[in-house]
């Protein structure tokens, strides 16, 4: 592969060529402010103009105020008696000389005190040669300075707009990063986890490396590889790996890179990037993001929109009649639904990779690259993070990770421990403690009991999730938090799970109700409120677990389907219906919450206590308190 040249040198030369015009217009304006200013200063004195009869009589009188009289050529410049300039002027007049005119030098040849006694009666005479070096300097320099003003002028002005040429000439080239041997290399060895993925993308590697071993059997090359997953699994990275692996040019580019003011940029773009990895080839392309510019078009509509023509100008240059270029296009997304489907076709992207969540081994390798060069103590424990941690992605991790060593120097410590582990998490799933929020008893008693209710539920439920620790010290946007951690990875929720999970966030609500009474609730559930009737829609139009339409589920609202009356996937009728059984789902959870918290309550006292006294309750605390609580028959559904 070739290198980019690095034109180190032309910029150089550039930055050294603008120096020096400048330096030169800034010698050229202070010169010409001097010349202003001398020749200002040369006129300053307004002259007055005498008869030269006048003059010879004055300087002839021993009596006369002129005390110099200096001749050039035709002119008499006067100074008077008492004046350090010459304040009159004079010219002579007809032939002849001056002394032929009357004007005679009395202190001529005189010396000592004779020429100061002289001087005090009679004008002294100098004569000069008449020509005046400095004023035609001057003269020329004010004639000709304007005009080089005027060709400087247009000078710039003519480079502004090549410049500006030069600039709306540059908006249909390609805004890709190259990243070829020279830079660093991304293997398959620094992406942990994702195994599945990293096996689909060998073979891309392996027909770049080795391309005849397939094409013997009459096999073609995919022409595109989609990454479809969750933000923050990876996607970029795998891409990079597998440019890497191949040891190939990989062009990079985003997807709103396309996207400019002017119509026909992005289709541009699009060409002048294919141009230089055909050039390259074999090679990869990699638009991170390409649903900003592959959204379907049958959905946003207009045919004549830029997004568009750059997607179509993507779909030509992937399937067009050039089918043995050697450019692999390679794209990630988090919204598969929203692209084209033309886009997905065979032919285009034949392979799609999904770059899922890592499970928790995946978690573990990927905690063990995070940390891999941070000092931690000797008995951390990363298994125990990859446990707490489901549902992170890779980002997420090395999020953890950053937080921990953070945490770790902010407290002074040498080496990352467990606690700074757990900090780190719990900031970075929650928020950090705002401890400098001050509760008064009542507030304290009140989030005491609200989180003890969800402990106490989640604890009691048969499918809910083990209770892991409980706070009432304010964290992010709560006043206190109840984590529930699975024992293992699930890829699947039933009904009775989902059922348990909507009754213990309730249980906040309804712990205050039973405590405080009914009228006395807060705002404090707000948040759990929401998130049951997040999920209980979602169990509703989605999974289809409601009695009054189960096995019906809608279309999201992103894949464009709309009735006409109600603009939303589904009918007025169905849309009160599925209010009605989002309501039943909430109002289920609120009574079997209710059933466990009076059949519990002296355990629900209990652990209150104890968060009042402690604050904090971890797992191991919190076992022998909730090892009295039972399901009472109220609360069961199976």
């Amino acid at each position: 592969m070739q290198k980019k040249p690095v034109r180190t040198g032309q910029g150089q030369n550039n930055n050294k060529s603008n120096t020096v015009r400048s330096l030169l217009f800034t010698f050229l304006v202070i010169c010409f402010g001097a010349l202003l200013i001398v020749n200002f200063n040369r006129n300053e004195v307004q002259k007055t103009e005498v008869p030269i009869s006048e003059v010879i009589q004055r300087a002839n009188d021993p009596d006369g105020n002129i005390a110099k009289i200096t001749v050039t050529g035709d002119t008499l410049d006067i100074t008077l008696k008492g004046q350090d300039k010459a304040t009159e002027t004079s010219r002579k007049d007809g032939s002849g000389t001056l002394y032929d005119q009357g004007l005679v030098n009395h202190c001529e040849g005189l010396e000592g005190s004779d020429l100061t006694d002289c001087e005090g009666k009679y004008p002294t005479i100098e004569y000069k040669e008449n020509v005046n070096t400095w004023g035609i300097v001057l003269d020329v320099s004010l004639t000709l300075l304007p005009i080089l003003f005027i060709i400087i002028f247009f000078s710039w002005m003519m480079r502004q707009a090549n410049s500006a040429n030069s600039q709306s000439m540059g908006f249909g080239k390609s805004r890709a990063r190259l990243y070829g041997p020279d830079k660093k290399k991304v293997s398959f060895k620094d992406v942990a986890g994702n195994e599945a993925a990293k096996q689909d993308l060998t073979e891309i590697v392996d027909f770049l490396k080795a391309p005849k071993k397939y094409e013997k059997l009459g096999a073609k090359i995919p022409r595109g590889v989609l990454l479809a997953g969750e933000p923050g699994t990876g996607k970029t990275l795998m891409a990079r790996a597998v440019a890497g692996e191949a040891n190939v040019p990989f062009f990079s580019i985003s997807g709103s890179e396309f996207a400019e003011m002017f119509v026909g940029v992005g289709a541009s773009r699009v060409r002048d990037l294919f141009s230089k990895a055909k050039k390259n080839a074999p090679s990869i392309i990699f638009i991170d993001e390409i649903d900003a510019v592959a959204h379907k078009r049958d959905a946003r509509g207009g045919a004549g929109r830029e997004d568009e023509q750059t997607l179509n100008q993507i779909l030509v240059e992937m399937d067009g009649f050039d089918n043995d270029s050697g450019v692999i296009v390679m794209a990630a997304t988090n919204r598969v639904d929203m692209l084209d489907k033309a886009l997905l076709r065979p032919g285009r992207f034949d392979r799609h990779v999904n770059v899922t969540l890592p499970e928790r081994k995946d978690r573990l390798e990927i905690l063990k690259v995070h940390f891999k060069g941070k000092p931690v103590e000797a008995n951390v424990d990363l298994e125990a993070l990859a446990k707490k941690t489901a549902g992170s992605s890779g980002a997420d991790l090395a999020n953890i990770a950053n937080e921990a060593a953070i945490t770790a120097a902010r407290e002074g410590h040498k080496a990352i421990s467990n606690a700074d582990l757990t900090e780190a998490f719990e900031r970075v799933a929650i928020g950090p403690e705002r401890k400098n929020k001050m509760m008064n008893d009542k507030e304290k008693k009140i989030t005491a009991y609200h989180e003890a209710g969800h402990a106490v539920v989640g604890h009691v439920l048969p499918d809910s999730d083990p209770v892991h620790k409980v706070t009432i010290i304010p964290r992010g946007q709560t006043g206190g938090v109840t984590w529930f951690l699975p024992p293992e990875d699930r890829s699947y929720k039933n009904i009775y799970e989902l059922k348990d999970i909507l009754a213990r966030a309730m249980g906040g609500r309804v712990a205050e109700k039973l405590i405080f009474g009914k009228d006395a609730v807060t705002t404090g559930a707000s948040s759990d409120l929401s998130n049951v009737a997040e999920l209980a829609k979602s169990m509703v139009v989605e999974e289809g677990m409601s009695e009054g339409l189960r096995n019906l589920v809608f279309p999201s609202e992103a894949t464009g389907y709309y009735t006409i009356t109600t603009g939303k996937p589904y009918s007025e009728k169905t849309a009160e219906l599925i209010d009605a059984e989002i309501k039943k789902l909430s109002d289920e959870a609120a009574v079997r919450a209710e059933a466990v918290l009076r059949a519990n309550k002296p355990v629900l006292d209990k652990l209150a206590e104890e968060l009042l006294k402690q604050e904090t309750l971890e797992e191991k605390e919190l076992e022998p308190i909730l090892a009295e609580a039972k399901l009472p028959t109220a609360a069961k559904l199976h």
